[in-house]
Order: structure tokens, then sequence, then C-alpha cells
């Protein structure tokens, strides 16, 4: 696209909910504790091997408990969306950061979802589906209302926009 219709990459506007860190610092804290509890408890169980099992189970929370102290506060600086009358952009990842744009015509579908930990902090995760290979946009870590009247808006839009969406 060239002249006044052109989408030009920049960053959005907006962060995700400040909710979102606790929501992420609970899924890495659960994720950790899993494997860190199996091998306590194979450790507990399996004398000749307890040393290595309990090792193992102690790196695993150490690495957990750093990833948990450090990535939900840098994904929370890093993640941002934004929506236009013409597209949806979207920024994410922590080393490998992919900037996506979606442009109105282009969309197919809105979703929300809120996972059981997604609930507890109020919060939401809106989908817009479209007809790339590349895959859906996800705009994770929103207020549950928001995300609400986000998929609204997003639907009005989108039926106001000409074009086929593929």
């Amino acid at each position: 696209m060239t002249g006044e219709n052109a989408i030009r990459l920049r960053p959005p506007r907006n962060a995700v909910d400040e909710r979102a860190v606790a929501w992420w610092r609970s899924r890495l804290l659960t994720t950790t504790a899993v494997p860190v509890v199996v091998l306590g408890v194979l450790g507990a169980l399996i004398g000749p091997a307890r040393f290595w099992l309990l090792a193992a189970a102690t790196a695993v929370a150490a690495l957990g408990l750093a990833c948990t102290a450090f990535f939900p506060a840098w994904w929370f600086r890093v993640h941002r969306w934004e929506v236009t009358e013409d597209a949806v952009y979207v920024r994410t990842g922590a080393f490998w950061q992919e900037w996506r744009i979606a442009p109105m015509s282009r969309i197919q579908t809105v979703d929300t979802s809120r996972g059981p930990l997604e609930q507890l902090f109020r919060l939401a995760t809106v989908t817009v589906t479209t007809a790339s290979s590349k895959g859906a946009l996800r705009i994770a870590g929103l207020d549950h209302e928001l995300a609400a009247d986000l998929a609204e808006r997003l639907t009005a839009i989108t039926q106001d926009t000409p074009g086929d969406a593929t």
C-alpha cells in the first residue's frame, strides 16, 4: 500500500493490564511447581538416587523462581497493542520481538478467552484471526471488560470495512 491508505509498522500505544504481571508469575510458578514436586517425591521415595533427584528439584526450583522474578516485568514492558480504524497492532516477545499488523479488511474472526488463572485475575485474551498464514494475533493480559469491549468494537469495525477478509 502507498499513499494515504498505507499502514505502517510502529510501536503500539497500549500496555496490557498491570494484573498480567501477577498472572504471568502465577503461570510460571505453577509450571515450575509440578516438576519440583515430582522430583521431590521421587527423591524421597528412591533412596539411591535421592541426592540427584533432590538436586534436580532444587535446580528447577531456582531456575523457575529466577524466571518468575524476571520475565513477567520484562514482558509487561514489551507487550503492546493498539486498535485503530484501519488495523490491529500487536508487539510481543522477550528475546525475539514480533510486531504484527492485521488490517481490518483481513480480519475473519474475533474471539475472547479466559482460562482459570485469567478469571482469577479478571483478565482475558483477545484473539484476532486473519487470512494470514502466520496465524492469529493474540492480545493477552487485558482486563476482561476491556477485552469484551474490544471484541465488540473490532466486530463493528470489521463489519463496516470493505473487503472479503481473504
